[in-house]
């Protein structure tokens, strides 16, 4: 996966340096009524730009409000009621794929609102650009992200409504900051990150075993970990730094002092080729 987002973000940067067209800017907005659905399935399709997710209004199934190139694309609004699904954002007006052509793309906007009320399966699919993710208060029952060249932050600023399955996070030449997964509820993190920045923060109400499996090629992987959570970590390394405080190594892992398997705690495995890994206790 990581050597397929890698090539395309490359492709993605060389049409950057194309010269565009003038660009024609369109507004867009759709909506759906909440009419008792008691789960959805959404999958978000950004190639450039802000994309920005956030709880939705209580009546509301989802809305999206969108500011689009309309000479290179359109507005993906599908959804289909029988299967509980909906697809958001925008696609090639050539439908040949979503590429960035120009740096102007970049100033695209979508602000896509999700129900509280019903399960989410959520998946994004992400290209050149920035995102903006609040899920805090969501009701995510799994999650999968992906994203090429951008910024993108992740924030669960809230508890999550309901359990979590999975969390899969993966990233090529990005800078990925996840914030208080503690907060998802998710039974296992994935994140694979290829070149770039990880900064995943796993602060918020743990209430039970979370296990994270994390793998980064090369970059920089920044752990903060919450100081009143036992801890474990598994590591597999190659040419990387590991900042140890505040852990002791026991048994061919690296745990806390009060580690307690009985207990609720934070099972890491991780695998870092070339970089550093530092580790921040936070409150």
């Amino acid at each position: 996966m990581i050597r397929r987002i890698i090539a395309a973000t490359a492709a993605a940067c060389f049409c950057c340096v194309a010269v565009a067209a003038a660009q024609s800017w369109r507004p867009y907005s759709t909506f759906r009524q909440l009419h008792g659905e008691t789960r959805l399935d959404a999958q978000l399709e950004f190639a450039a730009g802000l994309l920005k997710v956030m709880p939705g209004r209580h009546a509301e199934l989802y809305r999206m409000q969108l500011s689009y190139d309309a000479d290179r694309f359109v507005p993906l609004s599908h959804y289909e009621a029988p299967a509980g699904t909906v697809r958001l954002g925008v696609e090639s007006a050539g439908r040949a794929g979503l590429r960035v052509v120009s740096k102007n793309q970049l100033r695209q906007k979508a602000v896509v609102e999700l129900s509280t009320q019903a399960d989410l399966s959520l998946d994004l699919n992400l290209g050149a650009g920035e995102a903006d993710l609040d899920l805090g208060g969501l009701r995510i029952a799994s999650l999968q992200l992906e994203t090429g060249a951008s910024r993108a932050s992740v924030r669960f600023s809230a508890p999550n409504r309901t359990r979590c399955q999975s969390a899969v996070f993966a990233a090529g030449a990005a800078d990925l900051a996840i914030y208080r997964l503690g907060n998802s509820r998710c039974e296992r993190v994935k994140v694979e990150g290829g070149v770039g920045k990880l900064t995943l923060d796993f602060g918020g109400a743990l209430e039970a075993t979370q296990k994270a499996e994390i793998t980064l090629a090369m970059g920089e992987l920044r752990l903060r970990l919450p100081k009143r959570t036992p801890v474990r970590i598994r590591m597999d390394k190659f040419l990387s730094s590991f900042d140890s405080e505040g852990l002791v190594e026991r048994g061919g892992a690296w745990i806390t002092r009060d580690f307690d398997p009985a207990e609720p705690h934070l099972d890491i495995s991780l695998e870092c080729s070339v970089g550093a890994v530092r580790v921040e206790w936070v409150n």
